[in-house]
């Protein structure tokens, strides 16, 4: 009996310690799935220039941009002006959100676009709003315009960014642009700065009272189009580019 006894207190305890250390299996965290279900598309993998091409061009231009060290680079000419060798990823968007990083070289310029349309023999940015990129510590630009509406993370030329948040030329930049149902909002470093409403009454009445007013195409954005990278004669380099349709 005292023999049956000690076997069945071995087997209650082997059994109780195989019932706890289910249960602390049963206890650990699941893999989160939030970068699963985010839906992000990356529209630049570090590696190749495969999606992009040529603004009005068939296919990617063959000087002027290279990969390099897992990001996009526009080579500078030096010249400071825009060469027409700005590139757009071949497929239009509506309603998204854009995520990418750029830095700038000293005294330099860039922009990205949205809603741009190919249009024969105009350039992208007579079609397409622009968040400006710039060095504003040694570029010009910095202190031409109205309250530093041609500083970085501004709505070109007409708003603003508020704060001004960019970092210096040689630093990466982290940025975001919400487009939905013709609302824009512009992300600098994790900060909403700016925000406008597309193909309303005081859209209409800022553009006209701009340098875009004689421009149709920007007076009334397409509702949708390209995402657009500048190549404004400057070093500049763009790197984790990537949308999520909404």
């Amino acid at each position: 009996m005292k023999l049956f006894n000690i076997l069945l207190l071995c087997i209650l305890v082997m059994g109780l310690a195989s019932s706890c250390g289910s249960k602390g299996k049963k206890a650990e965290k699941e893999p989160a799935a939030t970068e699963v279900a985010d839906e992000w598309t990356v529209l630049f993998d570090g590696t190749s220039t495969a999606g992009w091409r040529g603004y009005n061009q068939a296919v990617f231009p063959a000087e002027g941009w290279e990969v390099v060290d897992g990001t996009l680079h526009c080579i500078g000419t030096g010249l400071g002006e825009a060469s027409g060798r700005d590139i757009i990823y071949d497929k239009k968007f509506s309603n998204f959100e854009l995520s990418l990083e750029w830095k700038i070289s000293e005294g330099g310029n860039s922009g990205i676009f949205i809603l741009a349309q190919e249009i024969p023999d105009e350039p992208i940015y007579k079609s397409s709003p622009e968040m400006q990129i710039l060095d504003n510590d040694k570029h010009p630009d910095a202190v031409l315009g109205v309250d530093g509406n041609r500083k970085a993370g501004s709505l070109y030329d007409l708003i603003p960014a508020v704060p001004q948040n960019t970092k210096p030329a040689g630093e990466w930049n982290q940025v975001g642009i919400l487009c939905y149902q013709g609302t824009v909002v512009f992300k600098s470093n994790g900060t909403n700065v700016l925000e406008f409403h597309l193909w309303t009454d005081d859209w209409k009445k800022m553009v006209e009272n701009s340098k875009f007013k004689d421009w149709e195409w920007f007076v009334n954005p397409a509702r949708e189009g390209y995402i657009g990278l500048q190549d404004h004669g400057n070093d500049v380099w763009f790197r984790n580019i990537k949308i999520k349709e909404m």
